[in-house]
């Protein structure tokens, strides 16, 4: 990866990564920096009016899009060791742009709303067949309601904004992505009139939302919130601006999340640290979630421990608040005693995959047995996963994990093909188990 630093530099571009069995998980790691803080610091610092040094920035495939979307819009951005000094273009990115943010529907997302600041800007994707695919059509609508012109490929990529406009109120659907209304969000408080958001149907993943609220308070932004997040009023004519000039970002629970479901189903004891107890982030449930299954965990301030070999037992539970960890504690539930059920999820069949129906089609391709509804996802523990299999990762970051934390308590080898894209979100991923003891091979492709 070029600009930000990397681990596991000397990797192949793209590879299939064969994971090994391992006896043990020990070690202490420090928690990469949160992807979804890192994307929303990094957009506020850019809608700020001057300088903001962004300490502790994620490393991602995601992060770098943001940035080269960010820095065509004409922010200026210097990365300084783990820090981005941004100085950002205010309320004022730059017209006329086209901005490609890969693969990163949050990036897409977030910039299509803030696109209303400018004349014209259009957004492209090189991934037809996964960000090409992703709906847009609900945060489009709003756009349109707004005043804005809009054309689109039946509501998706390539897509061209073109404002400005005034802002009032809107309704925008919350039912498919919370992602929508973040972005609406951020692009709010710099409209003449802001905002009066109302988010319709049946309101999917909270904690972004709250995540979102949370970034726009730390850059001083004032808004209005129901308790049901389905009314947030955001006054116009604000200016960001961080509290002396610097965020830090928080660790990644979504990514750690993997580490800790990986700890809990093989012996050894693993610490993570910067995983914050107050965080907003949904997949802080995966602490409490592994523990109700049986592993055992405990918080050491501001540090997560898992003690790991414990026998595991399945349980149901509501998985919207934790869509991003649902892939690692399939991992963990395919080692516990029963069936495990993860309800109202229907919102992972819109990732980079389809993260119901090809989750359990991978979990077939390696002998475990699962079942799918339009909204939930179920998974049978198995004693044993014989192994000596070639899986696909299906292009998933989230899936390329499952599968990975699967081998690694396999009977034989597991190779998991097109392991480069867990860069999209942890490029460290492969280097954190190493650490802890897992061995792997990679195969250029």
């Amino acid at each position: 990866m070029s600009g930000l630093p990397s681990v596991h530099a000397s990797l192949p571009a793209r590879f299939d990564v064969t994971v090994h069995p391992v006896a043990a998980l020990r070690g202490t790691l420090h928690a990469q920096p949160s992807k979804n803080y890192t994307t929303r610091y990094l957009l506020a610092a850019a809608l700020a009016e001057g300088p903001t040094r962004v300490h502790g920035v994620a490393t991602s495939e995601d992060a770098e899009a943001l940035l080269r979307c960010l820095r065509d819009w004409g922010a200026h951005i210097a990365l300084d060791g783990e820090d981005a000094l941004v100085t950002g273009f205010g309320a004022h990115p730059r017209p006329g742009v086209t901005l490609n943010p890969g693969n990163a529907g949050a990036v897409a997302r977030f910039l299509m709303a803030v696109a209303l600041l400018t004349q014209s800007t259009t957004l492209v994707t090189d991934y037809a067949e996964s960000l090409g695919k992703r709906p847009q059509g609900d945060l489009l609508e709003a756009l349109h309601a707004l005043g804005a012109t809009v054309t689109s490929t039946e509501g998706r990529l390539p897509v061209t904004v073109s404002g400005p406009v005034v802002g009032g109120p809107v309704q925008v659907s919350a039912e498919r992505s919370s992602q929508y209304a973040s972005g609406l969000m951020f692009a709010a408080p710099l409209l003449p009139n802001g905002l009066d958001l109302h988010l319709t149907g049946d309101v999917k993943s909270h904690a972004p939302l709250r995540q979102t609220l949370q970034t726009l308070r730390t850059f001083g932004v004032t808004f209005t919130a129901s308790a049901d997040l389905t009314r947030v009023t955001i006054p116009g004519g604000q200016t960001y601006r961080a509290p002396g000039g610097a965020v830090r970002v928080p660790g990644d629970y979504p990514g750690s999340a993997a580490i800790l479901a990986a700890a809990a189903v093989r012996p050894g004891e693993v610490r993570v640290l910067n995983l914050l107890a107050d965080d907003l982030q949904g997949e802080r449930a995966a602490v409490d979630v592994l523990r109700d299954m049986g592993a055992q965990v405990w918080r050491d301030g501001d540090s997560v421990v898992v003690q790991g070999g414990a026998p595991l037992r399945a349980l149901t539970r509501d998985g919207d608040a934790f869509t991003d960890a649902v892939q690692a504690l399939t991992a963990a539930a395919a080692s516990a005693q029963g069936v495990t059920t993860w309800e109202n999820v229907a919102t992972l069949r819109l990732k980079e995959c389809d993260r119901i129906s090809d989750t359990r089609a991978a979990l077939a391709s390696i002998g475990v047995h699962a079942t799918e509804t339009h909204d939930s996802l179920s998974v049978t523990g198995a004693a044993h996963i014989p192994g000596g299999v070639i899986v696909d990762g299906y292009g998933d970051h989230r899936m390329i994990m499952m599968l990975t934390l699967l081998g690694l308590r396999a009977d034989a080898p597991i190779t998991v093909t097109g392991a480069h894209h867990v860069r999209k979100s942890y490029p460290g991923f492969f280097a954190h188990l190493e650490a802890l003891g897992a061995t792997f091979e990679y195969h250029a492709r």
